[in-house]
């Protein structure tokens, strides 16, 4: 029976699990904190800037738990890019017109709660806060979902596991995660890796060389000095990956950079002028 039930589960989460290893490098004590939250059914926060790897480490910890478990595949991940019109319905779920008559049709949070899986609410700030307030009975002791249409209360299965993100560079009094949410969530802090780091990471990426991908890194790390300094946000190492793939194409480095890193970063003509003068000084003529 026991089994019978395993097969069902793999059937229906297929489309969520990860057959092959996610690369992920990690930077600090990252895993061992997850694998010690998933242990005890913690739930996770991850705080970092956009491109940093935050949705990378969910999948190679999809992949891990589920090769730690004796699993061919991953444990099953479904993830929800969070924005401002998600509403309660979208993540429960909601009856739709079948034919004719009215079908209850779970959301991704009810599934992953209903069967067992890896829940992702990735840039959570960006979901309303009536929306954000449904998770609260899943992210203490109680790990129960409130289905209101349906007037009944879901238990989270054993596997269920909540992980929510969000960019705090971003965050501002309208978009801010409340107390009440915050405090119910362990919370691990990302940032863009050392440059050693990043650039092990650009090169087996994107392809290029390890000359080029540690003068990708050296690049990026200039870029975010700017922070601070008329530039919002740095380059991710997102960027930097997709610059190395143009230059692995035959594109200059030069021009790589300006339309990967420059012109995505900024719209001010002034701060382009700035970053370019990096890249300049780190690719000093065409290659």
């Amino acid at each position: 029976m026991a089994s019978q039930e395993s097969e069902q589960r793999e059937l229906l989460f297929e489309e969520y699990f990860f057959e092959e290893e996610p690369y992920y490098l990690p930077v600090g004590d990252e895993v061992e904190i997850f694998e010690v939250a998933w242990k005890a059914r913690l739930p996770l926060l991850f705080k970092g800037p956009t491109g940093c790897g935050k949705t990378r480490f969910i999948e190679y910890m999809s992949w891990r738990l589920g090769r730690d478990a004796g699993r061919e595949t991953g444990m099953p991940l479904i993830t929800v890019a969070c924005h401002e019109d998600l509403t309660a319905s979208d993540l429960v779920g909601r009856y739709l017109l079948r034919g004719e008559e009215m079908v209850w049709v779970d959301g991704p949070l009810a599934i992953a709660v209903r069967k067992g899986a890896l829940c992702y609410l990735d840039e959570i700030v960006e979901a309303r806060k009536e929306t954000t307030v449904l998770i609260h009975p899943l992210a203490d002791h109680r790990r129960m979902l409130p289905m209101e249409r349906l007037g009944k209360v879901l238990e989270a299965h054993p596997y269920f596991f909540l992980v929510i993100s969000y960019n705090p560079g971003y965050q501002s009094a309208l978009k801010d995660l409340k107390h009440s949410t915050r405090q119910r969530f362990l919370a691990i802090d990302f940032d863009y890796p050392p440059p050693e780091r990043e650039a092990e990471i650009i090169a087996h990426e994107s392809g290029v060389a390890p000359q080029i991908a540690a003068e990708l890194a050296l690049f990026g790390s200039k870029v975010r000095n700017l922070v601070g300094h008329g530039l919002e946000e740095g380059a991710s190492t997102r960027l930097l990956i997709y610059a190395g793939q143009l230059i692995l194409e035959g594109i200059d480095p030069r021009r790589a950079c300006e339309i990967s890193v420059i012109s995505p970063v900024s719209d001010d003509a002034s701060m382009h002028a700035a970053i370019r003068d990096i890249s300049h000084s780190i690719f000093p003529s065409a290659r």
